[in-house]
């Protein structure tokens, strides 16, 4: 039996991609950019040749380092660390005001502490999604919009955070060099490790004797260390000179950077601690002014997400998010909070308790996130609008 004619016409005009000339394929491997990994990584399933022709994104390659343990054992033993690139996927929802959200790192190659693999040819469209506790799934990334998150570091075979590595190629003379902070404990609150040196020593700061470092980041080629009960340090890369920022923040607080020319420092205030009730919770924000070297109370985040918890503070502009995916800018999401429902927090917003102070940032009654994995390897949520069933 013949083919209908419009649909010969149909299958006449399809292109063929694998077929395309070479120089041609070159031509556009050279607008692809790095920036865009995941176009690239599109590119690579059309056929063998394309996925010849574009190398695999250097930006989602994991690179690992070899350090020395601590403390130093008589067999000079080393330890691997490992940096890793960090993304946000957004899954189509059941509902228009919804969406699936998972947060972490991404592998390549199948491993048991892999969580967002990426699958081999034909199916590298493909993410393998491993969480703890549920059968592994499978996404396609056409459906997914991808949000850069940054890096992050960890020490392989061991859930280690708190460790920050920067490398010094910006100064002369000191191309290939690198300086290594990590959490350590109240005895030595921050380890130091130089490339010059290779050994781990601790770092002395004053006033921080018996004091417990929470956080280190890095910002604008510097790095930052927050401590309990309440001091943020900056710390210079080359000399190791220690600088203490003012004013102090309150006792429960998190950093947070944003791309690494900003970095904002949020504060939080139990109202109630005999009743675990996220809506006697608020917080206050604060953007550093290098300059000064000074917290500046902000009420407008602008465009920008701060998550707090799971795999560590990160950030990311909303700018591209739809309107109604659950999330929007200029809040604030704490992951960490006890049960599996939450909410962003936004400043100004009202509540039902009339002492409120509304000049703080308190939880949004405009969603709801329900968090179904809250801790390393990944993170997964749902944002739903708060009117849905």
């Amino acid at each position: 039996m013949a083919e209908p004619e419009t649909k010969k016409k149909t299958s006449s005009i399809m292109p063929d991609w694998s077929q395309l000339p070479e120089e041609l394929l070159y031509h556009i491997s050279t607008h692809l950019e790095e920036e865009n990994c995941f176009d690239v990584v599109h590119a690579r399933s059309v056929c063998t040749l394309w996925r010849s022709a574009f190398p695999f994104p250097s930006s989602l390659l994991r690179q690992s380092y070899s350090l020395p343990t601590f403390p130093p054992s008589e067999s000079k033993e080393l330890c691997t660390y490992e940096k890793f690139p960090l993304f946000l996927f957004r899954l189509r929802a059941p509902h228009a005001n919804a969406a699936e959200y998972f947060m972490g790192g991404i592998g390549r190659d199948e491993s048991e502490e892999d969580h967002l693999e990426l699958l081999p040819s034909p199916l590298q469209c493909s993410v393998k999604v491993k969480i703890p506790g549920s059968d592994t799934t499978s996404m396609n990334m056409l459906d997914c919009q991808i949000l850069s998150l940054g890096h992050q570091y960890r020490m392989i075979g061991k859930k280690l955070n708190g460790l920050a590595f920067l490398p010094l190629d910006k100064e002369e003379g000191k191309r290939g060099e690198f300086v290594v902070l990590r959490i350590y404990s109240r005895g030595a609150p921050l380890l130091v490790l130089t490339s010059e040196e290779m050994r781990w020593k601790p770092l002395e700061i004053d006033n921080t004797l018996g004091s417990i470092c929470v956080d280190i980041f890095i910002c604008r080629g510097r790095f930052y260390a927050a401590f309990l009960p309440g001091q943020v340090f900056s710390i210079d890369p080359y000399s190791l000179e220690v600088t203490l920022l003012l004013p102090s923040p309150q006792p429960v607080h998190s950093l947070v950077p944003f791309g690494n020319d900003e970095l904002f420092l949020v504060e939080t205030t139990f109202h109630n601690l005999d009743v675990a009730d996220s809506k006697r919770v608020s917080c206050r924000a604060s953007r550093l002014d290098e300059k000064t070297g000074t917290w500046v109370e902000v009420k407008d985040l602008g465009n920008r997400v701060l998550i707090i918890g799971g795999l560590g503070n990160v950030s990311f502009s909303a700018k591209e998010l739809p309107l109604g995916c659950g999330l929007n800018g200029n809040s604030i999401l704490f992951i960490n909070q006890p049960g599996g429902v939450t909410s962003a927090f936004k400043y100004g917003e009202p509540t039902e308790y009339f002492e409120d102070d509304v000049d703080c940032w308190r939880p949004s009654r405009e969603n709801r996130v329900i968090v179904h994995n809250k801790s390393f390897p990944m993170v997964a949520f749902q944002a739903v609008n708060a009117s849905l069933p």
